[in-house]
């Protein structure tokens, strides 16, 4: 195999470090350190499917998905608007959420428990009133349902699409299961344990789901107008429109997003994968020698 020229490595080497700190904030080296080296058990082993799509770069879609379908329910979108600081603060949310997810899929038992009592401590503070005059409050086990089965739907999908290798139907079971470990632990009644019931809690919530003046001002925000440098916004674009792309059919209009049917199956499909490939490579890159975590 041939060497990586010196001016491509450091331009790698440049490059993910800049998407690792945008992603795990400032203290991201220490929280990687503690996340994967610290001694003691975990809750999901070395082999277990959620470390397998947690640990892939197909998460960037899924996550953006996530937080679009996720919009789409009125009393959720209530509480991200009124709360969550996603305008003033995007990246500082980012960097929270990552950095959730590592510790509870790759960190200890000890720490993973740590991050969920913070987490529910949060949630016990967040209600209000919706602009439709209904109350929420973030630790409804409803509301927690919602975003649950939302976020490992577009987990799941992305990796299936974009994953360096996509699950077979008992793996894809497996992390269903794995995710309902975390779920459970965060105060959701009754997670799916499989893909069959995942389906079937998501179709249970579709007459509750339209897009609300907010959650359509936030899917400007993430798709039209994010803080990003110049640029990232060439490979954002590729990534807004992979993660519009794996919306279901309906929840388009809601959104006020298109629907480009051939172009997404051409165009739009071969830039996700282009990109989802490109940010792998770029963060596998070896350690330079000496280099410490």
């Amino acid at each position: 195999m041939a060497a990586t020229p010196p001016v491509v490595a450091v331009l790698r080497e440049r490059t993910r470090d800049a998407l690792f700190a945008r992603i795990a904030g400032p203290d991201g080296p220490r929280n990687r350190t503690r996340i994967h080296e610290s001694p003691g058990p975990r809750w999901f082993g070395p082999d277990s499917a959620i470390r397998r799509v947690h640990g892939d770069t197909a998460m960037f879609v899924g996550g953006l998905r996530a937080l679009l379908l996720q919009s789409l329910h009125p009393l959720a979108m209530a509480a991200v608007a009124a709360h969550s600081g996603y305008r003033g603060d995007p990246w500082g949310r980012l960097q929270r959420t990552s950095t959730f997810l590592a510790t509870t899929t790759f960190g200890t038992a000890d720490d993973a428990a740590r991050a969920v009592a913070v987490v529910r401590a949060v949630h016990r503070r967040v209600r209000g009133t919706a602009a439709d005059g209904r109350p929420y409050r973030a630790d409804d086990p409803h509301l927690l349902t919602w975003v649950h089965i939302a976020e490992v739907d577009s987990f799941l999908r992305a990796h299936q699409r974009y994953g360096a290798h996509p699950l077979d139907q008992a793996t894809q079971d497996r992390y269903v299961a794995e995710t309902a470990v975390i779920a459970g632990k965060l105060g959701v009644p009754d997670p799916p344990l499989t893909v069959a019931a995942l389906d079937e809690q998501l179709a249970q919530y579709r007459p509750e789901l339209h897009g609300t003046r907010d959650a359509r001002l936030a899917a400007r925000f993430l798709l039209v107008t994010p803080p990003i440098p110049w640029p990232a916004k060439l490979p954002y674009a590729a990534l807004a429109a992979s993660a519009v792309a794996m919306l279901p059919g309906w929840a388009r209009p809601e959104l006020r997003l298109p629907h480009l049917p051939v172009a997404e199956a051409t165009v739009v499909r071969a830039a996700g994968t282009g990109l989802v490939k490109a940010v792998r490579w770029v963060m596998t890159a070896p350690e330079p020698p000496g280099r410490s975590a």
